[in-house]
């Protein structure tokens, strides 16, 4: 598939998070604009900031954060290239993890902690209210229910207009549900990792959006395989159509590829309009890429 400066985000189709809230399926998750572990500044601040804008201009309306990543660092440079937001652009954040250096994420669900990293995320975002706000993590040492009761509260005061979460089971998120409506679950998903299929199960029964992290985790994207046949017979890369079949999974997917080039997210963007055949979409559910 040629990049095409016209190929756009709007050709993946929408959904709507909690009622009112409709976005393309196909947003970009900016971890990646820090260094490498997560840890630090990018290497060049203006190109993560041209990155950013151009998926602006591409028709993504959706762009997914956390107070961790850097720490901070992505929060910010988010806010340094898109505020004042344009109309419809949904920021959403997440909060639970604390860091002590590269690679290293240590869960904190504890009221106050979550309390603090929302408070955080607002200033950096420059945001009065933060659209979609998620846990980030399951703390094995604080009650579950204690942590998305603080989500519950914050909302009341109107600082975060829907609750998501993210690396839950789907016990997890029936315990939510009995609290708040939950919009959104956040999980590692890919063409090759689905242990997740369960939660993503529970999702589509109950009308909420499944946005899959690490979304081009396939082993066999850079290789052989059935993946790279597909995307030979379409004039596509793997990549593209590792996103193209997250899309065809199922119409309540969100899939946020990132990355910290232009090159790379336009081609990322031209996989809105990839579509595979259900023998195609078949053959690599079955083979896992």
């Amino acid at each position: 598939m040629a990049i095409d400066a016209t190929d756009s985000a709007a050709a993946a189709g929408t959904l709507t998070l909690g009622g009112d809230l409709e976005v393309r399926r196909l947003g970009f998750g900016a971890m990646r604009l820090t260094r490498e572990g997560i840890w630090g500044p990018p290497k060049d601040r203006e190109t993560a900031k041209r990155v950013l804008r151009r998926a602006v201009e591409l028709g993504v309306d959706f762009i997914d954060t956390a107070d961790s990543y850097g720490p901070a660092v992505s929060e910010e440079v988010i806010a340094e290239a898109l505020h004042p937001y344009p109309g419809g652009l949904v920021i959403a954040t997440k909060g639970g993890f604390t860091r002590s250096g590269p690679g290293e994420w240590n869960p904190d669900g504890r009221p106050e902690h979550l309390r603090e990293a929302c408070e955080g995320s607002l200033r950096r975002l420059r945001l009065e209210r933060i659209d979609l706000y998620q846990f980030h993590t399951v703390d094995p040492d604080v009650p579950f229910e204690e942590s998305v009761g603080t989500l519950v509260e914050l909302r009341d005061e109107g600082k975060i207009g829907h609750i998501g979460l993210s690396n839950v089971d789907a016990d997890h998120l029936a315990r939510a549900r009995e609290i708040v409506p939950i919009v959104s679950v956040q999980n590692r998903y890919s063409i090759e990792v689905r242990d997740s299929e369960p939660v993503l199960e529970e999702c589509e029964v109950h009308g909420i959006a499944f946005i899959p992290w690490y979304p081009l985790a396939a082993g066999n994207l850079a290789g052989g395989g059935t993946i790279a046949r597909i995307a030979e017979a379409h004039d596509a890369t793997p990549s593209q159509v590792a996103i193209a079949w997250l899309l065809a999974r199922s119409p309540l997917m969100l899939p946020i590829p990132g990355t910290s080039s232009v090159e790379h997210l336009e081609e990322n963007v031209a996989a809105a309009g990839l579509r595979l055949a259900q023998e195609e979409f078949e053959e690599l559910f079955a083979s896992g890429g």
